[in-house]
Order: structure tokens, then C-alpha cells, then sequence
């Protein structure tokens, strides 16, 4: 499980450390894909394997199934960690999610949300107590 939140910045060729503990989790090769809300994810190659499964299970017939194959597919890529502990993010993603210098690694239990630190921030519920109450409604409790 993946928790904790990381400052790290991206220099100008794309190229980003991936924290020590998240390493251990993510493995020497790993998947970088489009997430919700603006950031990048980074899965563990069981967990990817466990999203093109479920993605294969949806209906290929329905609108709704081929977009959001799309949306995690195409713009999916393999990274391999370098002897620096870096990956290179590729421009499209970094485009995506708004990467420029200043990036948060943030630790989201099956995966690792890569933000740009100003739209990290705007992420901040503006009340923990309403999301609590929304939470309790499904079922959720501490």
C-alpha cells in the first residue's frame, strides 16, 4: 500500500525521482498512466495487469467503455527507474497533468498520484467534516 506525500521537482528533460519508499512498492519497471482530476498515476505491473483486465471485461460496445479505455490506454507507458532513481515522464503526460518544476508524489494506497504542486493544493477539501458525512453514507468508517 502506497501512502505518504513527496516534493520533488522535474528538471528540464522530463525526468523525475521517484522516492525511495515508493520504489520499493513500484518495482524496477512500473506503468505511468493519465489519472483522474488532473495528475498522473503510477501503478505496480500486478495492479495494471488487474486494470487491463477489468477494462477487457467491460462492454466494448458502450460509449462510455471505449472512453475510458481510451483515456487510461493510450497515453500508458512503461517506465523503467535509472541508476538515479529518475524516470522520464514523456511531454504528453507531463502536458496532461500540468508538470512543470515543482511536482507532489502522493501515496493513494494501489497507486502513486503525481501532481503539479499548485494544482495539488487546489485539491484541499474545503470541508473535511461534509466529506466525512458523504463518506458515512457509503458505508465508510473508521
Amino acid at each position: 500500500m502506497f501512502m505518504g506525500e513527496y516534493n520533488h521537482t522535474i528538471d528540464a528533460k522530463g525526468r523525475l525521482i521517484i522516492p525511495a519508499k515508493f520504489r520499493e512498492g513500484l518495482g524496477e519497471k512500473f506503468v505511468v498512466s493519465k489519472g483522474f482530476d488532473g495528475c498522473l498515476n503510477a501503478y505496480d505491473p500486478e495492479t495494471w495487469a488487474g486494470i487491463e483486465e477489468k477494462l477487457k471485461e467491460l462492454p466494448q460496445f458502450k460509449k462510455e467503455t471505449r472512453a475510458i479505455t481510451r483515456f487510461f490506454l493510450a497515453g500508458a507507458v512503461e517506465e523503467e527507474i535509472d541508476k538515479q532513481g529518475r524516470i522520464l515522464i514523456p511531454a504528453k503526460l507531463r502536458e496532461y497533468a500540468d508538470l512543470k518544476k515543482d511536482v507532489i508524489l502522493v501515496g493513494s494506497g494501489s497507486r502513486v498520484e503525481i501532481w503539479d504542486s499548485e494544482k495539488w493544493k487546489d485539491t484541499e477539501p474545503e470541508s473535511i467534516d461534509d466529506l466525512a458525512e458523504n463518506l458515512s453514507e457509503l458505508g465508510f468508517s473508521l
